[in-house]
């Protein structure tokens, strides 16, 4: 156990990832080797717990890099995104390249568990939440945040596989009342990420990250089902010299959310300083709204909440891994198997490259 960045933290590793989890919140962060590189994609929130006021939830003393949210969003009668991401976690295991942790949820009444597991030769973290004991529709989601604010706007590119509805959050994603702002038309519909409409008019390219300095947005992409050809959902962020990529089942995790967050937060602990950070998170919800809109199921067709049997036990699993990607590769295009441990990511202008992971596991 070490505290790093003001909170006590589990740490393991293998030969190219060195994986951080906090104790608080289940907060995951890693440095993954790429030859003589070495990246740290993930944020750490520019503020440590002891700084910020003790009233605030747990979430918010300690954010940083990724999390499990159950459920998903905000409460009336429990911390934002659940006790998953506020709570202490316990150990239930730990090797030098495994970390397995568990929790009683106190709001939601479920048994939670969370492996890490890490591979030798692999430049990928995999997780795997097991929830048992959990009755109901409940909306959830893991929820990573990249830092990209020592890039120059607009050099780091975002995608995400095909996606059959996109909308801009629909409502106030940013109350002007709590010194927020957002700039992305309410509730707007798109088919591409380069052309989503601007409350004041025109379009903002969100491939193109960071950008709109000042702003919070929020955008919710659904995924493309699987297919043979396509047997996952990928999303993608071309950093400086690699790529930061996350694989799923669409089943499991329908939707995609973009939290844009480049300073457009007035109020504590942000104070106008969270800048150039991208939530790129994998969900089952109605955008980010609270487990009681989420159990409306106001989205035709497209799935917000899950049906949990507490005598059965779900499992979700995600991976998360890092590639080298040359020169002028672009945001990426595609992610699809080449091989039972290897998959092919190519980039708009043609260019690919190969990345040791098990993409299987996420099926």
């Amino acid at each position: 156990m070490e505290r790093i960045h003001g909170a006590e933290t589990w740490r393991v590793a293998s030969d190219l990832v060195t994986l951080d989890v906090t104790v608080t919140g289940g907060m995951s962060t890693a440095a993954f080797r790429l030859g003589d590189r070495c990246v740290k994609p993930y944020s750490l929130s520019p503020w440590q717990p002891d700084d910020v006021n003790s009233s605030l939830p747990s979430l918010l003393k300690v954010l940083r890099g990724d999390f499990l949210c159950l459920p998903f969003g905000p409460q009336d009668d429990g911390p934002p995104h659940g006790a998953s991401a506020n709570e202490d976690w316990s150990e239930i295991s730990a090797a030098d390249d495994l970390l397995v942790i568990g929790m009683k949820s106190g709001d939601s009444g479920a048994k939670v568990e969370k492996e890490y597991r890490l591979v030798s030769g692999h430049s990928a973290i995999y997780y795997e939440f097991r929830i048992s004991e959990l009755e109901g529709k409940w909306s959830y989601g893991n929820h990573p945040i990249l830092d990209c604010s020592s890039m120059a706007e607009g050099s780091a590119r975002v995608s995400v596989s095909p996606f059959r509805w996109g909308s801009v959050y629909q409502g106030v994603f940013s109350n002007p009342e709590a010194g927020e702002r957002q700039c992305l038309k309410d509730g707007a519909t798109f088919d591409s990420l380069e052309t989503v409409e601007l409350a004041d008019g025109g379009t903002a390219d969100l491939t193109r990250w960071p950008s709109r300095k000042g702003f919070e947005d929020l955008v919710m992409m659904v995924n493309e089902p699987a297919s043979d050809e396509q047997p996952f959902a990928w999303s993608a962020v071309v950093m400086d010299g690699y790529v930061w990529f996350s694989l799923k089942n669409p089943e499991d995790f329908p939707a995609t959310l973009f939290w844009m967050s480049n300073g457009g937060r007035d109020g504590a602990p942000w104070d106008g300083r969270h800048l150039g950070r991208i939530g790129v998170e994998e969900v089952c919800s109605h955008f980010c709204d609270d487990v009681t809109r989420s159990r409306e199921e106001a989205l035709p067709g497209i799935p917000t909440v899950r049906t949990f049997d507490p005598n059965k036990k779900v499992f979700l699993r995600i991976v998360q891994a890092v590639a080298a990607v040359p020169e002028g590769f672009g945001r990426v295009s595609s992610i699809t198997p080449a091989g039972d441990e290897l998959v092919q990511i190519t980039g708009e202008n043609g260019a690919s490259v190969e990345c040791s992971v098990d993409w299987s596991h996420v099926l």
